[in-house]
């Protein structure tokens, strides 16, 4: 009798299998803690934000299908007739090349019941000619695209409700934890109304989809229908939008990924007051920090963002932002690594000055930057003399950390292709084996900067590498250009 008491009092808190008879009393194991069960459920929660949660259906003209050649087949072939009539048959018809219209599905949720704005993914509505919202009582609304960001994958509509409908609101995705669990509510596979629960598996996910990769990972069933559908904390707020899955069969293997709400609700404020995003241009091209760069540089680990080049037109050069500065901070930010940067600085308001703080030969330099509007076109982003180095003649090449350097001429230019504005030290050959072919330095390449200081000779490359020895450095950070001026930056290993 008291081990079913204690049954019906505890049931909720720790399993039986947890729990000890000791002298008649239960004695609970500390290593099943009551947090480790789980929701018991988590039925009111679904049913209190069913309504907020929409199918979306789309549909859109297509052109027709093209007649299907036959292919040749030998004169007198048993196959041919089998053929032809297969092929007839195929062709037969004008109506199979008319225009016709495919219809394709997804999920979205309202957030305003009063204006009847629906998020949704903007791959669910893309080339729609028609968008309809379907709720859970039956309703079919019509749908207005009020704007959509591809970057992001967020698409924003509208429609015009007869009464105020269920909404629901975004939470804090900051405050979300590895762990805790999550539900997701969404059409898919056509199957409305579909409930699923889970844990957030991991988050800061960059899946390679665009330049503001940021997303939530969970194990909660999303599939093929569930894009554009909320993902709610279990307080019923919205804390991702989502939006992929990785499947190799095309159905749920326990790894989805979400927009978080911070990055989704900048989104869609702009798409709501704009129709279209807005975002704040730093204005240069960076590479990832690799520990050979960091150690080059002298920086005790790996991280921030390497400016590669700068566009002369953008804010970044008029605040003299320099290429071989790393970004360590930004308005801020710290700057683990180079992906972080352009995800930050897109979402900083247009023609605030920020402080970003670079790594700049050895020392932390604070420069004030204010910051542009990124259009689409820009999406794509002296201690003298050391006489103790021995000249090196400017007519023949000289093999310095694996390459054969030359003084650049109009000859070798012409030999190479290499545009006039191009200055620096011609890598006229690289030797095979070598660090520098390791690191793809290619013939025809410029030597710019070596260790953020300028050459313009192999005697000037020489020694630079010779500063570098004595400081104890395994690698030279070489800033390159290729033929047409592009820059980049190289670590090349320094051998004895």
């Amino acid at each position: 009798m008291a081990r079913d008491f204690f049954r019906r009092r505890f049931k909720s808190v720790v399993s039986l299998t947890a729990a000890a008879m000791i002298g008649g009393l239960v004695v609970l194991n500390p290593a099943q803690p009551s947090f480790a069960q789980g929701p018991v459920s988590v039925a009111d929660l679904a049913e209190e934000l069913g309504d907020a949660v929409v199918n979306i259906s789309t549909s859109q003209k297509v052109e027709g299908r093209r007649s299907v050649p036959m292919p040749q087949v030998p004169e007198g072939s048993p196959f041919q007739e089998f053929f032809e009539e297969f092929f007839n048959r195929q062709n037969r018809g004008d109506e199979d090349r008319q225009p016709r219209r495919v219809q394709s599905l997804g999920s979205g949720f309202v957030i305003d019941g009063e204006e009847g704005i629906i998020i949704t993914n903007n791959h669910v509505i893309e080339g729609a000619d028609e968008i309809t919202a379907n709720f859970n009582d039956g309703t079919k609304l019509k749908a207005e695209l009020i704007g959509t960001d591809e970057k992001t994958d967020i698409a924003v509509l509208k429609v015009e409700p007869e009464t105020p409908l269920k909404a629901v609101d975004f939470g804090d995705s900051d405050a979300i934890r590895v762990g805790d669990w999550v539900m997701a509510i969404g059409n898919p596979f056509g199957l409305g109304g579909t409930v699923t629960v889970g844990i957030v598996s991991a988050q800061n996910r960059d899946i390679n989809s665009g330049p503001y990769d940021n997303f939530i990972q969970t194990d909660a069933s999303i599939n093929r229908g569930n894009s554009g559908g909320p993902l709610f904390d279990m307080e019923g707020n919205v804390i991702g939008i989502n939006t992929a899955i990785i499947s190799p069969s095309g159905g749920s293997i326990g790894i989805g990924f979400a927009i978080p709400a911070k990055t989704a609700t900048r989104v869609i404020s702009q798409l709501r007051e704009f129709g279209e995003t807005r975002r704040g241009w730093l204005g240069v091209r960076i590479q990832e920090v690799t520990d050979e760069i960091a150690e080059s540089l002298g920086m005790d680990e790996a991280m921030g963002a390497l400016v590669a080049g700068v566009s002369d037109d953008g804010p970044a050069a008029g605040a003299d932002i320099q290429p071989g500065d790393v970004i360590v901070e930004f308005d801020g930010k710290p700057i683990d690594s180079m992906r972080e940067l352009p995800r930050i600085v897109a979402e900083t308001a247009i023609g605030k000055e920020v402080a970003v703080v670079v790594f700049r030969k050895a020392e932390r330099v604070t420069v004030p930057v204010t910051l542009g509007r990124l259009e689409e076109a820009d999406a794509r982003t002296d201690e003298g003399e050391d006489d103790s180095v021995d000249p090196l003649p400017a007519d023949e090449p000289s093999e310095i950390l694996g390459m054969m350097l030359v003084e650049l001429d109009d000859a070798l230019r012409e030999e190479f292709n290499i545009e006039a504005d191009v200055d620096g030290v011609l890598v006229k050959e690289v030797i095979p084996g070598s660090s520098a072919e390791e690191k793809r330095v290619q013939a025809g390449d410029v030597i710019k900067e070596v260790a953020q200081e300028p050459v313009n000779t192999p005697e000037d490359v020489k020694a630079e590498v010779k500063k570098l020895k004595e400081a104890d450095r395994r690698s030279a950070l070489l800033l390159l250009s290729n033929q047409t001026g592009e820059l980049r930056f190289v670590p090349v290993r320094i051998e004895d």
